[in-house]
């Protein structure tokens, strides 16, 4: 007699991304079950359910007023692995979505080059970051997500100004990274899609237009009290209404896909999207790592595969 497949546990925080996964778990067959972490409680001295618990919180979570969502994932991935629960993007990955410290800091030891950064813990130490620091470069917040803090200074005084204004952006960690300004080749950066240790496909993202907020969920692009595109902070071209941000780079191959899928074994990630620009002095910079990553209905409509269908496929392989 087979074994029956285990309960898949999805440990989230926005409902609006969802359905994708929960059509492609229905299509594969699968029993699943919703587990929304923005407040609750936790009995440490329960057992948890078998099955397979995949965890996608986002670093963005606390700008939909889920500040919680960190911590109480935190503590139950905490109480899941205790207990030997198989998690998928568990306790250590959620600590890599939580910090671009962390994320480029594991890459460069992996061997992958990144855009040269500096951390300031606390406000006032970010000029003390940023001087000497070749202009221009940019700011954003260590724990990041839909281009948080992300901003553009042509020197440092102007930076001083919007240190020292009501305007500064507090990051939500208390981490400001100062980050050499990356000018592409081309206006795009590159996303290679990895679910399970195997590549899915690669998106591209049109810069110009999506600035440093290159979020490619739906939900992302339209502004709700408007109806209209939203104009993202580094755009230099406001988008058209219907224009696609996204779109697939078809037939992708590159030597920096190994090193990608390297990456993810040896930080025990198994479903992600990484991001990388190529400069104009030839270098290739991977400078994040998405590991709640989301996927774009255009790009999926014209992808030779599914990655929530990947996605599924995959969890449906693993035993509890």
């Amino acid at each position: 007699m087979s074994q029956a497949q285990p309960k898949i546990f999805a440990l989230h925080e926005n409902p609006e991304w969802f359905p994708p996964f929960a059509q492609a778990f229905e299509q594969e067959g699968l029993a699943f079950e919703e587990w929304l972490l923005t407040e609750g409680t936790l009995d440490l001295g329960s057992t948890p359910p078998e099955g397979i618990f995949w965890s996608r919180i986002s670093a963005s979570s606390h700008t939909r007023d889920h500040n919680l969502s960190k911590d109480y994932t935190r503590a139950v991935l905490a109480w899941l692995e205790a207990h030997g629960r198989r998690t998928v993007n568990g306790r250590r990955v959620l600590e890599l979505e939580m910090s671009k410290v962390d994320q480029l800091t594991a890459l460069r030891a992996a061997g992958i080059e990144t855009p040269h950064t500096v951390a300031a813990v606390g406000r006032n130490q970010i000029l003390t970051a940023a001087k000497g620091f070749p202009t221009p470069f940019i700011t954003k917040h260590n724990q990041g997500g839909k281009g948080l803090g992300v901003r553009k200074f042509e020197s440092f005084a102007e930076l001083e100004d919007y240190v020292r204004s009501d305007e500064f952006e507090e990051p939500q960690d208390g981490i400001t990274l100062i980050q050499e300004f990356v000018q592409a080749a081309e206006p795009f950066i590159t996303r290679a899609e990895i679910v399970g240790g195997e590549f899915i496909y690669a998106i591209k993202a049109d810069t110009a237009r999506g600035g440093f907020q290159l979020c490619p969920a739906d939900a992302c692009e339209i502004d709700p009290s408007t109806g209209r595109p939203i104009m993202p902070p580094g755009a230099t071209i406001e988008p058209e209404p219907d224009q696609q941000l996204f779109s697939l780079c078809e037939g992708f191959d590159h030597p920096v896909l190994e090193k990608y899928l390297e990456f993810t074994r040896r930080v025990g990630l198994e479903v992600c999207g990484i991001e990388f620009i190529e400069a104009t002095d030839g270098r290739l910079l991977t400078y994040d790592v998405n590991t709640n990553t989301n996927y774009n209905s255009v790009v999926e409509a014209q992808a030779p595969r599914s990655a929530p269908g990947a996605l599924a496929k995959y969890l449906s392989s693993l035993q509890a």
